[in-house]
């Protein structure tokens, strides 16, 4: 099997890539199939990522870093579909907290996502249609383990760190978990062990707006020319309201009318945040895929790091060898400060290597993609000090 750059096809990691974001995909044959946890194998099945920086000749300075559920491998790079910058730009790249010029960055899309890994809307070649709802249910587990196996490929024994925050967060835990030996230092942001029954139910409300769309096709819209584009839209709504504040949305927006000095007596947008709120559900439709965001909502949902240890978190890591920094927000009602501190008991239960620090901010969960300054430096040092534990100039 090989990996196929874009738009070179040579499979290297040579000086002429080193400085600039390579697209690339992995691809695993029949040969490497991709064991799930519902018991079932993916395969074949790619992997789409992009890369920063050099890996040294040691190949001990690589930094996984973690997407978020609607986010992709363009961390540090423009996204090709929407021309916006990479959405980690601010912390990304020569000079910056995580440096390019010091460390190796790899950034994939996880499986079961809609830009260039396999997910639902990837052909299964067993019947030359979309996958749709054919493909299995996948989990946080399952996306980390095709992550290992694309370190495999690229030569990568061991990760110097392994970075993301919400859903990049719970993969970061879980590759703590599930290859303790493999990660020397861990930074979930804005994460938790486990999805909240809350949360749990926005992503229920959001699936429910999807698949009560016409266009939705019982999830076969692909062969049929159609998208459910206004359930995707009502699903993004509602979970953009969970990634802010109230603080944020009242400093942002207030009851301002959009548009107009009185109200209009009807059912259009009278209120700012109503038509933000229907921009950001149009424009999630044009850059994503509907069955997608119902697979990653429910990995989201599944996600338990203590359920295989009897409910004991403290069991989840024990022997844990990795340095961690926990990040949380003050403002994150997603996921709240104390699902931070919780993983932080379990670690120092374990008398692990943790780290702890609460962002003073009322930005809400978002706040880890923006421009917030004691963030920054937050990871800026814990990765400084870790680079130098490691040995890493």
């Amino acid at each position: 099997m090989s990996i196929i750059a874009d738009p070179a096809t040579e499979e290297t990691l040579s000086a002429r890539e080193a400085r600039q974001p390579s697209s690339k995909v992995a691809f695993f044959g029949e040969g490497e199939p991709l064991r799930l946890d519902a018991g079932r194998t993916l395969s074949p099945f790619h992997i789409a990522y992009e890369t920063y920086g050099e890996l040294n000749a040691a190949k001990s300075n690589a930094i996984y870093v973690c997407h978020a559920l609607t986010g992709d491998q363009y961390a540090a790079s423009p996204n090709p579909v929407t021309g916006k910058p990479g959405w980690w730009s601010s912390l990304i790249g020569p000079g910056k907290p995580i440096d390019t010029d010091r460390f190796f960055v790899v950034c994939s899309n996880v499986i079961g996502s809609c830009m260039g890994s396999t997910g639902p809307a990837s052909v299964d070649l067993s019947t030359g249609l979309p996958y749709a709802l054919d493909l299995p249910v996948l989990t946080i587990g399952d996306m980390v383990r095709a992550q290992a196996m694309l370190i495999d490929r690229l030569g990568i024994d061991q990760l110097f760190a392994v970075i993301g925050g919400s859903m990049g967060g719970m993969q970061v835990l879980q590759w703590t978990v599930a290859y303790p030996t493999r990660v020397f230092a861990a930074l979930p942001i804005a994460t938790g062990a486990r999805h909240s029954s809350q949360n749990i139910a926005f992503h229920e409300v959001g699936r429910q707006a999807v698949m009560a769309d016409p266009d939705w096709r019982g999830g076969h819209y692909l062969q049929h020319g159609t998208r459910p584009h206004k359930g995707l839209a009502v699903a993004r709504m509602a979970a953009h309201v969970t990634y802010l504040s109230e603080a944020a949305l009242h400093r942002k927006f207030g009851r301002n009318l959009q548009d107009r000095e009185k109200l209009g007596f009807g059912f259009e947008a009278d209120f700012q945040i109503e038509s933000y709120l229907r921009h950001q559900g149009m424009t999630f439709v044009d850059r994503f895929d509907a069955n997608a965001y119902l697979y990653l909502t429910r990995a989201m949902d599944y996600f338990d790091i203590a359920a295989e240890h009897g409910g004991r978190l403290a069991e989840a890591f024990r022997g844990a060898r990795t340095r961690f920094c926990l990040v949380s927000f003050s403002s994150d009602w997603l996921f709240p400060t104390s699902e931070s501190r919780a993983i932080v008991h379990a670690l120092n239960a374990n008398a692990a290597s943790v780290s702890f620090v609460e962002i003073e901010t009322d930005k809400g969960h978002d706040a880890f993609l923006l421009d917030e300054p004691e963030f920054t430096g937050a990871v800026q040092g814990f990765v400084s000090a870790a680079a130098k534990a490691r040995g890493l100039s």
